[in-house]
């Protein structure tokens, strides 16, 4: 079942009301090796549309590693801190190509940075994005926190809390939280709903765990869900149990309690 439906106009109904998109950068390469790859862009921006007009307002993160990495550059004799700038600016490249394929599907976007840039992007400011989302527009934040050391994930996090979102949905190209790596072990056990605790206890690496924590000490329910296959997002929105729900409460609650009445 798709979600509680309109019956005025027979649509699904969202349970969310706002929602914080995580978006890998290697996602954004398809089947290339490195770059970006138009179709899943497209793709992309067709998803978000369908949830853009059920009436969500939705924020994106997006990383860079299809372009740079910073942590992996670093590895190889680059000062962390020098590679890390460098990998913000990779995500603000595919910001703004994720802003134009929205904005091509005929969505309203602002693309706000977290590093001065104000030829292409407005500095963020947590109130004008909150205004931007009542408006009914996309909002990408790029660049991740501004700092060094702090990944797209924690970047995530922090918007989502800042933002006020119900949920931060962690879009990538597996349908979850897996008890061992899925690509390698094919005896990798799929989980439905998890503990945040019980995250940490497997090393299952989520997000990092900046951003875990911010999650957690916040209550803030974290949905991992395979964004490459068609209506994935919308199903997610709409409260069906895609993908994994991480969980903080004492008992495990349905996809539909994460959000509010």
């Amino acid at each position: 079942m798709a979600g509680e439906s309109d019956t005025s106009n027979n649509r699904p109904r969202p349970r969310y009301r706002r929602i914080l998109l995580k978006l890998s950068g290697e996602a954004l390469m398809g089947r290339k090796p490195y770059g970006i790859d138009w179709h899943v862009l497209e793709t992309y921006a067709r998803e978000i549309r369908q949830v853009v007009e059920l009436g969500v307002a939705v924020g994106i993160v997006i990383g860079g590693g299809n372009i740079f990495r910073g942590v992996q550059n670093a590895s190889r004799g680059m000062k962390r801190a020098h590679a890390d700038y460098m990998g913000m600016l990779a995500t603000m490249i595919n910001a703004m190509a994720l802003q134009d394929a929205l904005e091509q599907a005929g969505l309203d976007t602002r693309l706000q940075s977290s590093i001065k840039m104000e030829q292409i992007a407005e500095p963020f400011i947590r109130r004008r994005a909150i205004r931007h989302l009542e408006k009914g527009r996309v909002v990408i934040f790029g660049a991740g926190t501004g700092n060094p050391y702090f990944t797209t994930d924690t970047a995530a996090a922090l918007r989502a809390l800042e933002i006020e979102a119900e949920v931060l949905l962690k879009g990538t190209r597996v349908d979850g939280v897996y008890s061992a790596d899925p690509e390698r072990d094919p005896n990798a056990r799929l989980f439905t709903t998890i503990h945040g605790r019980e995250v940490i206890q497997r090393d299952l690496r989520v997000m990092d765990m900046t951003a875990f924590t911010l999650c957690r000490e916040a209550g803030l329910p974290i949905i991992v869900f395979n964004m490459n296959k068609p209506g994935n997002l919308l199903r997610v929105v709409c409260g069906e149990p895609v993908g994994t729900l991480v969980y903080w409460t004492e008992t495990p609650p349905s996809f539909a309690e994460t959000a509010q009445a």
